[in-house]
């Protein structure tokens, strides 16, 4: 999407973006995300979020270390009983496997097997739409595991954020995934850094102020909405 096409969707253009951004930073500080110790965890855990709480991925994860399958090879050798018993405190655990199972032979075939430096080094619209190609990954599972496993300024774009986004006034009430996401890369500066927190920050702000029934009244942001009660 062009930026002509993609301005209907959106109402601030670059400095409201990073004013919101600076007064999230100041109220929640930095995120450090994502919470997974390497790459590979990091792309399991985007898989496994899907429509479900990150608690109940970590008590998923957790299983998997302490089976000592955390890995690739090891992953791909479970049957699908077992994976799916390993990993169903994360919900929908049949469902769940298969795309973790696509997802894990996708890696595996990737550039005999190199999937970081095709995910890091490929052009990242290569990358991306590799990844969007593979049973189970829609966009922000692709953009997650683009920007938070492969370090690529690739923004996120999710629930919190949309919501947000149309209190404010950043976006409009039709924006939809793909709106969203190129109004924000081409308003802010293209930085895996800066997605990576701002996006974080957004998360934080969709789970403590503007939630469905929002809590307006602490909110970092108060001033700035036209939609705050």
């Amino acid at each position: 999407m062009n930026k002509r096409s993609s301005r209907k969707f959106a109402r601030k253009g670059k400095t409201g973006l990073m004013e919101i951004y600076k007064k999230l930073y100041a109220h929640f500080g930095p995120q450090r995300w994502w919470p997974g110790e390497n790459d590979f965890e990091v792309i399991v855990g985007a898989v496994l979020t899907q429509n479900t709480a990150w608690t109940n991925v970590e008590k998923a994860i957790a299983n998997l270390k302490k089976e000592g399958k955390l890995e690739l090879n090891r992953l791909l050798a479970l049957t699908d009983a077992k994976m799916a018993r390993l990993i169903k405190p994360s919900g929908y655990f049949n469902i769940k496997t298969k795309r973790l199972k696509a997802v894990l032979n996708f890696l595996s075939s990737t550039d005999s097997g190199d999937w970081r430096a095709f995910l890091k080094k490929a052009p990242l619209q290569k990358a991306r739409q590799t990844l969007l190609s593979v049973y189970g990954i829609g966009p922000e599972t692709a953009d997650s595991i683009l920007l938070y496993a492969a370090n690529r300024p690739t923004f996120v774009i999710d629930a919190y954020t949309l919501r947000f986004g149309r209190r404010i006034g950043i976006l409009t009430g039709d924006a939809g995934y793909e709106e969203a996401r190129s109004y924000f890369m081409e308003s802010i500066p293209r930085s895996a850094k800066l997605y990576n927190e701002y996006h974080a920050l957004l998360v934080m702000e969709g789970k403590h102020y503007c939630k469905p029934k929002p809590a307006c009244v602490k909110c970092p942001t108060l001033k700035m909405c036209p939609s705050a009660v």
